[in-house]
This record gives structure tokens, C-alpha cells and sequence, in this order.
């Protein structure tokens, strides 16, 4: 089983595209690349903590079949725009405004929101966080997880480690022949 990490999918959200310049033509053509590229890391039995703002806008009865038609069990931490029906939406194992655990050896402070500090900073604890769709400046120790900043896909705690090293990934939102 693998852990994975994202958030800021805003399924269904119609302002995403503008605020965040997301490269997608079209609401629709973003949700189903999100979807995509989710379900092509994230298998069945894999866990996927998302740190929030899951979906606005959709009726929710579409928000609950997006759901459903993700892989893996799902953990939510609730961000600002996470409303009633996607807290009570069948899918998530666990929801909760912050979780502290440990991936691979290494603790974790998990919240929607980025901290400036926290608990176990001093001992190498790690915060993972969305909210702020990659336009944060990095501080030690503290990872931006949001689909804005990981190219638009869940993220293993590796990944995440290494991404500053390596600079922002990018997937093709053209259609595949």
C-alpha cells in the first residue's frame, strides 16, 4: 500500500480556472484530468490523505460519483471550501480539520492551512499543507501538496521531498491520440 498526498482539486468549482490560470480549455476537461491522472498513481488498497477543498459548485450528487471514482482510501482534512455534502459524502474513511502521523518514518503535521510553526518543527516534523495553490515561498520542512504545485496529481512523501530540487512537474493537458 502507498501514501499519497494532494489537495485544491476543486472538482466542480467554476472560478478555479480563472483565479488559478489552470491549463485546461474547459470546467469539464479539468475535472476529468484530475480524475486521470489520480486514478493512473493511486491504486485500490493505496491511501490518499487530501488536505482539502475537494469540490465546490457540482450538485451533489455528481460530487459523490467524483468521488466514488477515485481510487484508493480516501482521508479528507476539510479546507475552507469543503460544505456539508462533502463531509458527508460516502467515501471518505476519515475526516478531520488537522491529523498528525507518520509516512515512511517520517512525522507529519497535516492541515489545509500552512503553519508558521508546529508541532515537532524542532524535531524534524513535517507540514503538509494546501490552501495557499503553490504561491507560497517555501520555509524548511514545510510542503505545498495542492494539485497547483504538484502537477495536478496526488504526490508520494518522496516526491514531495524531492520536488524542490527537481522544480515543479507539468502534465500535458492535451487530448491523448
Amino acid at each position: 500500500m502507498a501514501v499519497f498526498f494532494t489537495s485544491d482539486t476543486h472538482f466542480g468549482d467554476p472560478r478555479i480556472l480563472r483565479l488559478d490560470r489552470r491549463p485546461f480549455a474547459s470546467l469539464a476537461d479539468h475535472d476529468a484530468a484530475l480524475i486521470a491522472a489520480w486514478n493512473a498513481r493511486v491504486g485500490p488498497e493505496d491511501e490518499v490523505w487530501h488536505l482539502g477543498d475537494f469540490a465546490l459548485g457540482p450538485p451533489e450528487a455528481e460530487m459523490r460519483a467524483i468521488l466514488a471514482g477515485l481510487n484508493g482510501v480516501k482521508r479528507l482534512i476539510i479546507g475552507n471550501n469543503d460544505g456539508a455534502a462533502t463531509l458527508a459524502a460516502p467515501g471518505w474513511a476519515w475526516t478531520g480539520h488537522y491529523a498528525e502521523t507518520v509516512v515512511s518514518g517520517r512525522a507529519l503535521v497535516l492541515c489545509h492551512y500552512a503553519f508558521r510553526t508546529w508541532n515537532g518543527i524542532g524535531r524534524g516534523v513535517l507540514n503538509l499543507h494546501g490552501h495557499s495553490h503553490g504561491q507560497l515561498k517555501p520555509i524548511p520542512r514545510q510542503y505545498d501538496v495542492g494539485v497547483d504545485a504538484q502537477a495536478f496529481q496526488p504526490v508520494s512523501l518522496e516526491e514531495i521531498l524531492v520536488s524542490r530540487k527537481r522544480g515543479r512537474k507539468t502534465i500535458s493537458t492535451e487530448p491523448s491520440a
